[in-house]
């Protein structure tokens, strides 16, 4: 067997150098990616590959900037954006929600068998896309971490991904190949039940171990989440009419309460104290159907919401030494008249010396110095309020969901994933014909496009496509599969799948799926000749290598999808993705040598 080419050993060491300085967390995954785009530059500008002039080096080191992957990813999370700004997916939340609330392990396993189920008629990359912005809200609304169920419900996807023809590109480059090399085709459901049975065997390691390996990445709160007080309306179409205290208290939202409790059944026209964080006050006013502010200014905001195109925000504001609203109420302040916005709660922060008396269930509640002011309204509105009143406005604002394009968002998103999922476009078309969409129905602003997208997934990307090219077109990823043939005759059958397995599914971890599916088929059908096996199994352990894509963030676009949303680092994926390789390749394996009888 001849030596290794110049360029392929250059290749091979640039990979694992890489994924050591990843692994070992040296620098941001940022940095890394740049001086890996860099070194592959600059070493090609300088000795080019055989046949190619030095433009052609730097075309191949920054052509994942212009990808199709990359294009692909950017806009299924602006996709992702869109329902998530429009509140498309809260009553997908708030199911899930219910059932997470029974019990937190029960409400993961359920997840789980969902993102399974789906990714097998559905490709995976929508079903992610889906489930994203949902166990993202979950995580916020008290559910489990973010970082601890993302990597979880990526696996079960890729798992489903991976147990029909259909489930995933790959799988139809793979059966493609195989086809053209001689083979009967497979029909879509070919090889399920041994897909299903691994997954048995690997879903106790997905729903019990995965998360406690996982850290919980949880931003830290600053401060005690401020608790804000206000007077509900009771209207004559509330869920409270006609109920008493006890029968409401149990549906409504951990962080709310009702300061007072009415002798008798709630009426409509009642206007009682209330409390809670704005999540919490927002939930209990949408399920209760209740008013904290009036309904004219609040239909007047929406008007000009819809009329402007503009965002409604919610901001917390300090009222001032200055302000002319000290002692004054909300009614009688004129706030809403003179600006058009509508405060929504009070917050009185705790002071170690204060004559202020405590707010009364009695009384309406006047305004004191210090005092933050929950405030809808449009930015405009907002700026004149705190200019006006001298009021100083806090960092953070939100803006609200645009509910009144939640069903058009549903309906781009569904009609994208339905279309890559039958075929009649390819996932890079349907993406990108989604996210234009978006944007020119006003789901989502094209100058908020930021908030959607990653840069470090970008830069990510973008070398990890640099990688898998100068690993395929030096000849490393050929030179290593010619050596791995000569050590596999000495092996037995099931041996034989765990190696091939192995080797595919280190080129798709740290190449692409492509790249491990364009090498690994053929190599895969010459061993079945050369050692007398069936050719079968050996295309099924390619096609099942292609898949087990756990271990590092660049093995598979929904890997980098979720990266940022759980603030993840290279080592979480190894450090859980490794142990889940190893078992889904000797359950495989085994299960192989089993079906065919090998």
């Amino acid at each position: 067997m001849d030596m290794p080419s110049y360029h392929a050993i250059a290749a091979m060491v640039l990979t694992i150098g890489v994924f050591i300085a990843f692994a070992r967390g040296w620098f941001t995954t940022e940095i890394v990616s740049l001086l890996t785009i860099a070194i592959i530059a600059v070493g090609l500008y300088f000795y080019p590959l055989p046949h190619t002039t030095r433009t052609d080096g730097l075309t191949l080191a920054f052509g994942g900037f212009g990808h199709y992957a990359l294009i692909t990813i950017c806009a299924l999370m602006i996709m992702g954006r869109g329902l998530v700004v429009t509140g498309a997916l809260e009553p997908a939340a708030r199911a899930l929600e219910k059932v997470w609330k029974i019990n937190l392990q029960l409400g993961l396993l359920v997840s789980l068998l969902l993102a399974l189920f789906l990714s097998m008629i559905v490709n995976d990359t929508p079903v992610l896309v889906l489930l994203l912005p949902i166990f993202v809200a979950l995580a916020q609304r008290g559910a489990m971490p973010a970082s601890k169920t993302l990597i979880p419900l990526n696996a079960a996807v890729l798992i489903g991904g991976m147990a029909t023809t259909i489930g995933t590109s790959t799988n139809l480059l793979v059966v493609s190949i195989a086809t053209d090399l001689g083979m009967p085709e497979m029909s879509v459901f070919h090889y399920t039940p041994i897909v299903l049975a691994a997954a048995l065997v690997a879903l106790p390691y997905l729903w019990l171990v995965m998360p406690r390996l996982l850290p919980d990445n949880s931003p830290d709160e600053i401060q005690a989440v401020r608790r804000f007080y206000t007077r509900m309306r009771v209207t004559p179409d509330s869920e409270l009419v006609g109920k008493h205290f006890d029968e409401v208290m149990e549906k409504l939202p951990q962080d709310f309460r009702f300061e007072e409790r009415p002798d008798g059944p709630f009426a409509a026209g009642q206007r009682l104290l209330i409390s809670g964080t704005h999540d919490a006050l927002e939930e209990a006013n949408r399920m209760l159907k209740g008013k904290v502010a009036p309904g004219w200014v609040m239909d007047r905001i929406r008007q000009r919401s819809a009329s402007g195109k503009e965002d409604i925000q919610v901001v917390e504001m300090v009222v001032t030494a200055d302000s002319r609203i000290i002692n004054r109420t909300l009614a009688t302040s004129g706030i809403a008249d003179n600006y058009g916005v509508a405060v929504l709660g009070i917050h009185r922060p705790e002071r170690l010396v204060s004559n202020r008396p405590v707010i009364s269930t009695e009384e309406e509640i006047r305004l004191s110095e210090g005092d933050v002011l929950l405030v809808m309204g449009l930015p405009e509105g907002i700026q004149d309020f705190a200019s006006g009143d001298s009021l100083l406005q806090l960092e953070g604002a939100k803006d609200m969901p645009r509910r009144s394009k939640a069903l058009l968002s549903a309906a781009i998103m569904f009609g994208s994933v339905f279309t890559a999922s039958i075929g009649l476009f390819p996932i890079a078309i349907a993406a990108l014909g989604g996210a234009i969409l978006m944007f020119l129905t006003g789901c989502v602003k094209f100058d908020r496009v930021g908030r959607a997208l990653s840069a470090k997934v970008i830069v990510l990307v973008a070398a990890s496509i640099a990688i898998g090219r100068i690993i395929l077109d030096s000849g490393a990823a050929g030179w290593l599969g010619q050596a791995m043939s000569l050590g596999l005759q000495y092996l037995p059958p099931a041996g034989v799948l765990a190696a091939i397995m192995l080797f595919v599914t280190l080129l798709t971890n740290f190449a692409s799926n492509a790249t491990a599916a364009t090498v690994g088929t053929p190599i895969a059908f010459n061993i079945a000749a050369t050692l007398g096996l069936p050719e079968e199994p050996l295309i099924l352990a390619v096609l099942f290598g292609c898949n087990l894509c756990y271990a590092t963030p660049i093995a598979y676009q929904t890997n980098m999808l979720i990266m940022s949303e759980g603030n993840y680092r290279f080592a979480d994926y190894l450090r859980t993705g490794v142990p889940l390789v190893l078992l889904m390749v000797a359950t495989l394996s085994l299960l192989l040598v089993v079906s065919y009888d090998m």
